[in-house]
């Protein structure tokens, strides 16, 4: 592979790119999905190919394929110079990647129990004894589960002299009980660990055996079915809002996360994933959220699901501060974008869903760091409020400002104690100022590497 490389960029080199890099990725993906105990899906898939992009005339190209042969090695590289010369007729200025990236070295993910290795009849029983769990509770009609495995080999070299290679491990698996009211037409979801189909992370088999799908599964279904008489959730101006962690896993992602891709700063995401009200006169000076609220990316975290050894530019993973103490420091850059606003070196958060995907800016692990409070405290401290929990809709606007989410279940929190069961609650606000009204935050025992599988980017 690492002769192919050499390849590709001597030959990119030869035809008039001033820079070039190229990407060489395996990638092998498991899925296994039970349904009221009859497999949905059991599907095994394998990918291989390469991406390469080029810099010629001061412009970016592109291409990539799937066939790892000497000819079309020749034909793609070709192709991504033409692109490139093409797209040099229209620019307003010239590439400027900054310093050299001259990285050398690997990343393999830690892992205990290679899921590859372990047998689809071990997964598939553990999710089907989640499945009759759940569908042994009165008033369960759809009980469902699901796992997902991925390991992903990838090459990155580049005429500046970076040669990395990776292997990243990631494991997930999620269940979901779904509970009817005939008589009223209701509808009731409890989803474990969460609702975004499933938690993962970069990890091996063992964090399924973490999990312990088969030990919550009636706690589950129970909820499940217990929220069709739940109490309606109050409505008020405002009021004392306690969130989960996962729960404040999707609100980081959406509201702090996303606007703070560099790349949708500058516009460059518009089309599709929207702009940014962290706008670049803000480093530095903006009020994003109360003296509590600090948040970072980090690549480093083990096991999270934006952990890795270098980005897709060969930058070596790394913690950024993004919100100190309150105040907006940072963003997630590519070396382009670094340099466009004079930031110096790329923080590495550039990475592609894919070796037939350029590069763009995506997300490491972006967290609330833990504050100093004991969860039990939070709701004790708390004398009128509800606590939410579970992610079930959300909605913001293409500047990461107006958003609204919608929760599995809540509680109604009264004189420091958790009294009823609420369904159907949601929570709106605008970002700063939900950020400055947080007063709290919950300490390293509630503090969750939560990973997200999907993305709207």
């Amino acid at each position: 592979m690492k002769d192919i490389a050499a390849r590709a960029l001597n030959i990119a080199q030869v035809r008039g790119a001033s820079y070039a890099d190229i990407r060489v990725v395996t990638r092998l993906t498991q899925h296994i999905a039970v349904k009221n105990g009859i497999i949905e899906a059991l599907g095994q898939d394998e990918s291989q190919g390469f991406g390469v992009r080029v810099i010629v005339n001061g412009a970016w190209g592109f291409a990539s394929s799937a066939r790892l042969e000497g000819q079309e090695l020749e034909r793609v590289v070709s192709l991504a110079i033409a692109i490139a010369r093409a797209s040099a007729l229209t620019k307003t200025r010239d590439v400027n990647l900054g310093a050299s990236v001259e990285t050398k070295g690997s990343y393999s993910t830690p892992i205990k129990i290679d899921p590859f290795m372990v047998s689809m009849s071990e997964k598939i029983n553990t999710l089907m004894k989640a499945d009759a769990e759940m569908r042994r509770v009165k008033g369960v009609k759809v009980a469902r589960g699901e796992m997902m495995f991925i390991r992903e080999n990838k090459i990155f070299a580049s005429t500046e002299g970076a040669l990395v290679d990776q292997e990243i491990v990631e494991s997930g698996c999620g269940i979901s009980a779904l509970a009817t009211n005939l008589e009223s037409g209701e509808v009731q979801i409890r989803s474990y660990p969460n609702s975004v189909g499933r938690h993962q992370q970069t990890r091996g088999y063992e964090f399924i055996q973490e999990q312990k799908l088969a030990e919550n599964a009636s706690r589950v279904a129970e909820e499940a079915v217990a929220l069709l008489s739940a109490a309606q959730c109050p409505s008020y101006d405002a009021t004392t809002v306690v969130l989960d962690s996962s729960q404040v896993a999707l609100q980081v992602h959406e509201s702090c996360g996303h606007p703070i891709e560099l790349d949708r700063v500058l516009g460059a995401e518009a089309a599709f994933a929207g702009t940014s009200f962290l706008t670049p006169e803000k480093l530095g000076n903006f009020r994003y959220g109360s003296e509590v609220v600090n948040i970072t990316a980090d690549a480093t975290i083990p096991g999270g699901l934006g952990t890795f050894g270098f980005d897709d530019e060969g930058v070596p993973a790394q913690k950024t501060d993004i919100v100190r103490n309150g105040l907006f420091v940072g963003y997630m850059t590519s070396r382009e974008t670094a340099q466009e606003l004079k930031l110096g070196a790329s923080n590495g958060t550039m990475r592609a869903d894919g070796l037939n995907r350029t590069p763009i800016i995506r997300m490491t692990n972006v967290s609330l760091m833990p504050g100093t409070w004991d969860v039990n405290d939070l709701i004790a401290a708390t004398d009128d409020g509800i606590w939410m929990e579970t992610n079930r809709s959300w909605s913001i606007d293409d500047r990461r400002l107006n958003f609204q989410f919608g929760t599995e279940m809540a509680w109604e929190i009264k004189g420091g104690k958790k009294t009823r069961m609420l369904k159907n609650a949601t929570y709106t606000g605008i970002t700063p100022q939900f950020w400055g009204a947080c007063d709290a935050v919950g300490n390293e025992a509630s503090w969750v590497v939560w990973g997200t599988p999907n993305c709207g980017k």
